[in-house]
């Protein structure tokens, strides 16, 4: 279905709209449940109240200050990693192509341990975990780049980056004092505890500045993904695509770790799994992004309350998870 705004033309999928106001639903009722929930409970109608600003002290304490953040956070965080993913899925050619596995947040890992061990504050972690991630995606580009950057030759530069920057993160924890090791380890597992505004903010800037880049380069990808030589043949500036991508990519991937940490699996799985849902080829930013924001709030509500009242930080059940489908993914694809 295509819709004419004056002299432009924007073409709508129903099923994906449809599948993106689905999930957009659930991502609210994950969120409201999320903020209602916990060692105190709070009725909806007290949390809808307390949003609003007419809420009781006592509700506007726990929702705003206290359990509204960290949600916030999720719902970002998420969507950042699952627009990630489906950026370099779509540039790998590759369901494998995800910051996960392609260096990127072992890269944001060596640098958040670096500041940790320098004793930096926790901005300065999401600073080195930044800093960690795009001069990881630099050293890769550059070294996959021959004439240009094949997505077979992006993924295997990555993975060998990859085992070299784990092995590295290894080395720096037995190398730091035993305090270092242990807030290092905490922070590698990944968690939204303790996530306030200040966390949630950057990544709300990241993802208003760089969505729409990712959208302006959505449609040439497509066409990036049939072959570099047709792309050109269609016109589409291959390289310079390539390069928005990627730092659009690199950028929504380093602060979202920054923010949460390295949270695995979220990339990878978000953008397949939107793709199932929405039946739609090409870059599914939006459903990529929705995905994201359900997976990761959903998973650090089930993470609090499986246990309760110990609360295990979201990595671990986003590891649990990530792993059970990525066994199922592998075996799809060998078959």
């Amino acid at each position: 279905m295509t819709v004419r705004l004056g002299p432009w033309s924007v073409r709508l999928a129903p099923r994906a709209l449809l599948v993106c106001a689905a999930l957009a639903l659930a991502g609210c009722a994950v969120a409201v449940a999320a903020v209602a929930t916990g060692e105190y409970t709070l009725p909806v109608r007290d949390v809808l109240a307390a949003l609003t600003g007419d809420g009781t002290p006592a509700a506007d304490l726990i929702v705003s200050r206290l359990r509204a953040p960290r949600v916030v956070t999720g719902l970002l965080v998420g969507a950042a990693f699952g627009v990630s993913g489906a950026i370099f899925q779509s540039l790998t050619r590759n369901p494998l192509g995800s910051p996960d596995f392609i260096g990127f947040t072992a890269g944001a890992s060596t640098g958040g341990i670096l500041a940790v061990v320098a004793g930096g504050s926790a901005m300065t972690i999401a600073g080195g975990a930044l800093a960690g991630c795009v001069t990881t995606a630099a050293l890769v580009y550059a070294l996959a780049f021959r004439g240009g950057v094949a997505g077979h030759r992006l993924v295997l530069v990555g993975i060998g980056v990859n085992a070299l920057l784990l092995a590295v993160n290894s080395y720096l924890l037995t190398r730091a004092n035993i305090n270092d090791a242990a807030t290092a380890g905490a922070w590698l597992t990944g968690s939204l505890s303790g996530r306030g505004w200040d966390h949630a903010v950057p990544v709300a800037v990241a993802l208003a500045v760089l969505l729409p880049v990712a959208a302006v380069a959505a449609r040439p990808l497509r066409m990036i993904e049939m072959g570099d030589d047709a792309a050109r043949a269609a016109g589409v500036r291959v390289e310079a695509v390539r390069a928005a991508a990627v730092a659009a990519g690199v950028l929504l991937s380093g602060t979202a770790t920054a923010a949460a940490g390295p949270v695995v699996f979220v990339a990878l799985a978000a953008p397949q799994v939107a793709r199932r849902l929405t039946r739609s080829p090409g870059v599914t930013l939006g459903a990529s992004a929705l995905v994201g924001a359900v997976l990761l709030t959903g998973a650090d509500l089930a993470a609090q309350r499986l246990l309760a009242p110990t609360q295990l930080p979201v990595g671990v059940l986003t590891a649990a998870i990530g792993g059970a489908y990525l066994a199922l993914l592998l075996r799809k694809e060998r078959h």
